[in-house]
């Protein structure tokens, strides 16, 4: 594994990858450049292959990542049971049917039983599933289930809206929808307490 760390300011990019998995992508991403029409040895499209498979690394990295070790790795005792809500939590996902990129918030609550975790390991556990190959509905129930199962909290809600480029840019070209997906266990099953949570994340408090 190759860490390469850019400085510029106070900005410091990392940039982690296998250099085995690089060169294999590469070769397979020049031979779709090949089979496309164009010319994968031409000065423009020299360096693409490694680029497109660094950015292709980068982009699932969530398979290297336990979504449930990152909640433990800030599990916290603390008698508190009230909602506890990150909303706005950026996502950016590859559909798994067209391997082209979905964009949106994830909004996720839960309240706790005995045990909080650190606000931005959720945001993590966001992040850890969505840099993999998704689908919407997955990726709300595995973000759930996650939190579910590593915290047993009391009830846990995942709302995520998202704009699917693969309606935008193809197929359809719808280019304004957005898809709504939820997803509720426990005590945000009951319909006042989902109420609730909605209401917070449609709130504009901050």
């Amino acid at each position: 594994m190759t860490v390469k760390a850019n400085k510029m300011m106070d900005y410091e990019r990392i940039e982690s990858y296998d250099p085995q998995k690089i060169d294999e992508l590469a070769k397979h991403y020049q031979a779709i450049l090949r089979l496309i029409g164009e010319d994968p040895f031409r000065e423009g499209l020299l360096d693409t292959p490694v680029r497109v498979a660094k950015s292709m690394q980068f982009l699932t990295q969530g398979y290297d990542q336990d979504p449930k070790q990152i909640l433990l790795s800030a599990k916290f005792k603390e008698d508190y049971r009230e909602m506890v809500i990150v909303k706005d939590i950026e996502i950016f996902s590859l559909c798994e049917h067209h391997l082209i990129p979905f964009i949106g918030k994830a909004h996720v609550g839960y309240i706790p039983n005995g045990y909080i975790t650190g606000l931005s390991k959720i945001a993590r556990v966001v992040e850890a599933y969505a840099r993999r190959l998704q689908v919407q509905e997955r990726l709300t129930t595995q973000i759930k289930e996650a939190i579910h199962e590593t915290l047993h909290p009391l009830g846990v809600a995942v709302v995520i809206e998202a704009r699917h480029l693969c309606m935008s840019m193809r197929g359809v070209q719808k280019h304004s929808s957005v898809t709504t997906t939820s997803d509720f266990i426990g005590a945000f099953e009951r319909v006042q307490t989902r109420a609730e949570f909605i209401s917070l994340i449609k709130s504009n408090l901050h």
